[in-house]
C-alpha cells in the first residue's frame, strides 16, 4: 500500500465496542436533523474529540480544492446497538480471518467512502447493501458490484451523494476487506472474480481510485463505521464562487512537458494517477476537459499555477 494512504488509514481508530461508543457518543433531539441517525443506529462523535478531527482531516484531504467550500457539519459512528448489527461485526472479522488464511496472512483491509442519500446510508447500517451497480462513485462503472472510493478520493462519494431536505449530503467511511485485487477495465459488466484467486476489484493495482465489491460479498466484506454529514455548495453556486479564481492553463505548454515537471513537486501515487489519466486521455477513454478536471484535483491548482507562471510570462513577453 502507498505509505501516503496506509499512514491515513493507519491515524483512524476504526476500533468499534460498546465501551468505546458509550465514552465518545452524544445524542441528538428528534428535532435534530441528525434524529434520525440517532434511533438506535449512530451515536454522534464529539468535535473536539481526537477521532472526530482525524476523520475530518482525511475527508477534507479526499477532496481537494473544494474542500475549502466544504462545512462538515457532524460526524456519527455505528453504534452496534443491535444483536443483528453486533453480529455482522463479528461476521465481518470471521471473513477478515478467511480472507487473511487465503492470502497469506494478510485480509488487505481498506477504508472507503460511499456516498446516497440519507435514507439508503440508514437503510445499509441497519439491513446491509440491498442493492449493487446501480450508484458507482463518480465516473464510469467498473463491473456490477458495490463500488467505493479509496481514502483519499472521498471526492467521488461526496459527488454520489444527495442532498437532503436538510440541504446536508451524507457519506459513509466503511472498513473493506479486499483480499488480493484484480484490475477491472471501465464499462465492464464483470460481476465475479476473474478466478478463484481474486477476491475484489480496482481500477488501478499501484494506485487504486475506485474499489468493487462484488455482490455475492458486499454484507460480508464491508462493514459501515462511520457518517460524515456536510454542506458543500451546489454545482452552479461553486462555479460563481470559482468564476474569479485565476485558472491555469494547460496549453501554455505540452501534457508531457507539464507531467514531467510534476514529478519534481508530487509523491509518486500522485504521479501515478495523473499518469494514468493521462494514458486514458491519450487512448481516448477519457476526454481533454476530464483529464484537465482531473489533473487540477490530483495536482491542485496552487501548484498548477506557479508551474506555469514563467511560461505564461514568457509568451506575455513575446507578445
Amino acid at each position: 500500500m502507498d505509505q501516503i494512504q496506509g499512514d491515513v488509514e493507519s491515524e483512524i481508530s476504526l476500533t468499534v465496542d460498546d465501551e468505546e461508543i458509550s465514552e465518545s457518543g452524544s445524542v441528538c433531539d428528534e428535532t435534530s436533523p441528525f434524529g434520525l441517525f440517532t434511533e438506535d443506529v449512530f451515536l454522534q462523535i464529539g468535535e473536539g474529540s481526537l477521532e472526530h478531527g482525524m476523520i475530518m482531516r482525511s475527508f477534507l484531504r479526499g477532496l481537494g480544492s473544494v474542500a475549502k467550500y466544504t462545512n462538515v457539519v457532524a460526524i456519527h459512528k455505528n453504534c452496534l446497538s443491535t444483536l443483528t448489527r453486533k453480529a455482522r461485526l463479528e461476521s465481518f472479522k470471521l471473513f477478515s480471518e478467511a480472507v487473511a488464511e487465503k492470502c497469506g496472512g494478510n485480509a488487505n483491509i481498506r477504508l472507503g467512502w460511499f456516498g446516497g442519500t440519507r435514507d439508503e446510508i440508514l437503510g445499509i447500517v441497519k439491513h446491509g447493501f440491498s442493492h449493487c451497480g446501480r450508484r458507482p462513485v463518480n465516473g464510469q462503472s467498473y463491473g456490477v458490484g458495490v463500488h467505493l472510493a479509496s481514502t483519499q478520493f472521498s471526492i467521488d462519494g461526496a459527488l454520489s451523494s444527495d442532498v437532503d431536505e436538510d440541504g446536508l449530503k451524507h457519506i459513509l467511511l466503511c472498513r473493506v476487506i479486499m483480499g488480493n485485487m484484480e484490475v477491472i477495465c471501465p464499462g465492464s459488466n464483470q460481476f465475479h472474480p476473474s478466478s478463484q484467486n481474486f477476491d475484489s476489484g480496482v481500477d488501478n493495482l499501484l494506485a487504486p481510485r475506485r474499489y468493487i465489491v462484488w455482490s455475492a460479498n458486499m454484507n460480508s466484506h464491508i462493514f459501515p463505521t462511520f457518517v460524515i454529514s456536510f454542506k458543500v455548495p451546489s454545482l452552479n453556486d461553486f462555479l460563481s464562487v470559482q468564476a474569479n479564481v485565476p485558472k491555469p492553463r494547460t496549453s501554455l505548454m505540452t501534457f508531457s512537458a507539464l507531467i514531467s515537471i510534476l514529478s519534481r513537486f508530487l509523491n509518486p501515487l500522485k504521479m501515478a494517477l495523473i499518469d494514468k489519466c493521462y494514458n486514458d486521455f491519450r487512448r481516448n477513454k477519457i476526454t481533454r476537459p476530464q483529464f484537465i478536471n482531473s489533473l487540477r484535483l490530483i495536482a491542485e491548482d496552487g501548484l498548477l499555477l506557479e508551474v506555469l507562471k514563467p511560461y505564461a510570462q514568457d509568451q506575455k513577453d513575446q507578445r
